[in-house]
């Protein structure tokens, strides 16, 4: 059997859901090359998982926020075992919106400050919240229960509440 047809849906499926990737990198990974570097990684753990995804299972986009979610945490984790030397200058969110286009920039880059405070699996959260998933969505995808999600939920906003109010 040929791998063309494969490969295609596969392309198909990455090309139309880019931003969800570039999103979960985005929050995870504030320096461009490394978020490149994770992209990677994901849409190549994806390929090698392309097989065994079964259409019926599971909506496509909970499928890929499951596998591109633990490749980032699997990812961070083993950075953090092996961290690589500290970069000279601040560490500041590279937003880039038009003028009058949306929210305060610094403002968001306070919200992305306080994000990258929390634990990577907080972050998963807040990711899910801004993609306006539901908790039933959040829950098969991070393999919990609804009940869990909301208390879980509840604590990262109430966290993330307290880390934009504190004086930086």
């Amino acid at each position: 059997m040929s791998d063309a047809p494969q490969s295609a849906s596969f392309v198909a499926v990455v090309n139309a859901n880019q931003g969800l990737l570039h999103r979960v990198c985005r929050l995870y990974c504030a320096d461009a090359d490394d978020r490149q570097d994770l992209y990677q990684e994901i849409v190549l753990q994806l390929w090698r998982a392309w097989p065994q995804y079964r259409p019926g299972a599971a909506k496509i986009s909970t499928w890929l926020y499951r596998i591109a979610l633990n490749v980032t945490i699997s990812n961070l984790r083993q950075r953090t075992r092996h961290p690589a030397p500290e970069r000279l200058g601040p560490r500041v969110p590279d937003v880039a919106l038009p003028p009058d286009s949306g929210p305060d920039p610094e403002d968001l880059a306070q919200l992305y400050q306080a994000i990258e405070r929390l634990s990577e699996v907080e972050k998963a959260f807040v990711l899910l919240y801004l993609e306006e998933r539901t908790y039933e969505e959040m829950a098969e995808i991070l393999g919990i229960t609804q009940n869990n999600v909301r208390v879980k939920m509840h604590r990262v906003q109430n966290q993330l509440r307290q880390l934009l109010t504190q004086p930086a």
